[in-house]
This record gives structure tokens, C-alpha cells and sequence, in this order.
């Protein structure tokens, strides 16, 4: 499995498998950062922000986890609000644009057409997202 922060509108459609997978990747990667070892090429860029960015990211894949229903380990919460400082700031990294989007998308389609993602839950991101990716 590869490590990414998937794009922010992406979130509320993932699958809960793949959101569950989030919210762990962002754990594993606050303790990466923290160590000094976050080296992975697709989410290095992070380093340039403020750390309460990846808080933040992070609290988006929480609320839709509760919005789901879905239990979390609290005790990791608190760890990654551990951040010096943890206020509010955007959570949209500029590598995070449009591009990106349609990266993540054709990502997810690769999982559907591998039989990874469901049908139901292929409609619903294509619903929300592929629209706007669709070849004319």
C-alpha cells in the first residue's frame, strides 16, 4: 500500500477501509516527522507547512469517521494533537490543487477496475468527484 494523504475533497468518499488507512497514515506520519525520518516522497512535502496542517488534515479524516460511526484509538488523537501549538490553519497544502485531484481519482478508478473498491463505493466518488474528469 502506498502512503499518501489523499486529497482533502476526497475525505468524505472515501471507503471506510481506505479512510481507516488514512487516519492511520497520518499518525505514522506525525511520528516520521517527529523523528526526523519522514523521507516518503509522496508526502515529504508536508514538512514545509506547519505542523498544525497535518493536525488539521487530520481532524477532517477524524469528523468523517465519527460521521460514519467509526471508532478511533482516542489515545492516538492525543498524540497527534501533541503538536507544539496546535491551532487552527488551512488544511489545504497547495500541492493538494486540481491536478492532484485528478491523480487521486484515476488511484481510486485503478482500485475499482482491480475489484479494491466496491461498486457502491466506486459510484459515490465518481458521483461526488469523476464528473469533472470525465473524457468528452
Amino acid at each position: 500500500m502506498d502512503i499518501r494523504l489523499w486529497h482533502y475533497k476526497l475525505i468524505p468518499v472515501l471507503p471506510n477501509k481506505m479512510l481507516i488507512s488514512q487516519w492511520r497514515e497520518c499518525i505514522a506520519i506525525k511520528r516520521q516527522w517527529e523523528k526526523g525520518t519522514l523521507k516518503h516522497r509522496l508526502v515529504s512535502y508536508i514538512i514545509n507547512y506547519n505542523k498544525s496542517y497535518l493536525t488539521n488534515y487530520t481532524r477532517l479524516v477524524m469528523n468523517e469517521m465519527y460521521a460514519r460511526n467509526i471508532k478511533t484509538n482516542n489515545k492516538l488523537w492525543f498524540e497527534m494533537c501533541d503538536f507544539s501549538n496546535c491551532k487552527i490553519v488551512d488544511t489545504n497544502y497547495k500541492e493538494h490543487n486540481n491536478r492532484y485531484l485528478k491523480q487521486c481519482y484515476y488511484n481510486l478508478q485503478e482500485k475499482y477496475d482491480r475489484g479494491i473498491i466496491t461498486n457502491e463505493e466506486w459510484n459515490l466518488i465518481n458521483k461526488n468527484i469523476g464528473g469533472e474528469f470525465d473524457e468528452k
